[in-house]
């Protein structure tokens, strides 16, 4: 038996930083996000050896997390291979959809059916405890959930809310958010840190910031449902504002470049995706203004096409050889 999953990556509209650990047990947090159909695939095959072989890239992130998910599920005797059809350090989730996509697969192999929350938290088990990432939980349950979703965060509890996109919705969502990658590296683990660290100290302006940042994030979830892009719009641009302000090393001058040429040719609102430091940005022009804004920004780094990915985790078998 040969075994496939495939994982949706996801656009994180707002709350990101408020769903990674300490801000859920102490303040609770919220994040509106929505399943985009640039995914991560895990193929599973039965291999000679005993021992479990990686086909996949020689990539050191694919690799390590290949290995540690294959370890942490105790199965031996499979082949492993991770492709993915999304830049690496997006700020897309690319991570946690690979995670998501071997969880479900290793899962399948040994006989498991699982709900789409434990294979998140399964996934995120593997990026904390055999990994060391210190990350938040969306990008897990965007992948094992697809749709676009409203999610709470409290003391270990993640519950989910789907927000129902209508197909006019969706087709808007589509053609007026405009992702492009600016070719920059992601974060580092020690920015992470230092917000972090300047929120369990009590920092009055990373305080003020995520506290803004989740009740955007929560309005943005009543806007979507009811439809209104425009409002969905002014508040990511809002929320870039806090974002930005967490630490410097958040905003870049080519994400800044993204974002005013974006303003100027007719977008309502813009941000980095993810943590940040490079990634991709998200730009959300106004309706009938998207080539104009498009043709600003293409010059500063390719674009992502996407579709909105309605469902999440999707596992397939066929026969082996």
């Amino acid at each position: 038996m040969n075994v496939g999953a495939r994982a949706p990556t996801r656009i994180d509209f707002g709350g990101g930083w408020t769903d990674v650990p300490p801000y859920p047990e102490r303040d609770g947090g919220f994040v509106c996000n929505v399943a985009i159909a640039r995914s991560a695939t895990a193929l599973l095959a039965a291999s000679s050896s005993r021992e479990a072989a990686l086909l996949s890239s020689d990539r050191v992130p694919d690799r390590a997390l290949v290995e540690a998910a294959v370890r942490r599920s105790g199965i031996e005797g499979v082949n492993v291979s991770l492709y993915n059809d999304f830049p690496i350090g997006a700020g897309l989730g690319g991570s946690s959809a690979a995670g998501v996509a071997l969880a479900a697969a290793l899962a399948h192999w040994s006989g498991e059916t699982l709900a789409p929350e434990t294979i998140a938290e399964r996934s995120r088990a593997t990026e904390v405890e055999e990994l060391g990432i210190a990350g938040g939980r969306q990008d897990h349950y965007a992948s094992a959930f697809g749709g676009a979703l409203g999610l709470r965060f409290t003391d270990d509890v993640t519950t989910v809310t789907r927000i129902q996109l209508t197909p006019e919705v969706r087709a808007d969502l589509e053609r007026r958010c405009l992702v492009v990658y600016t070719g920059e590296s992601r974060i580092s683990g020690e920015t992470i840190t230092a917000v972090r660290s300047a929120y369990e100290n009590g920092d009055r302006k990373v305080v003020f910031a995520l506290r803004r940042m989740k009740d955007l994030a929560e309005e943005m979830a009543r806007v979507l449902a009811r439809a209104d892009v425009d409002a969905l719009a002014a508040l990511v641009g809002e929320h870039w504002a806090h974002q930005r302000s967490l630490h410097p090393a958040i905003p870049t001058a080519r994400i800044d470049a993204i974002v005013e040429r974006g303003r100027r040719a007719g977008a309502l609102g813009a941000k980095a995706l993810g943590a940040s430091g490079g990634g991709c940005v998200l730009v959300i022009a106004a309706t009938g203004r998207e080539e104009a804004v498009r043709s600003a920004i293409v010059t500063l780094g390719p674009m992502v096409p996407f579709t909105i990915a309605e469902r999440g985790i999707e596992i397939s078998t066929w026969a082996g050889e």
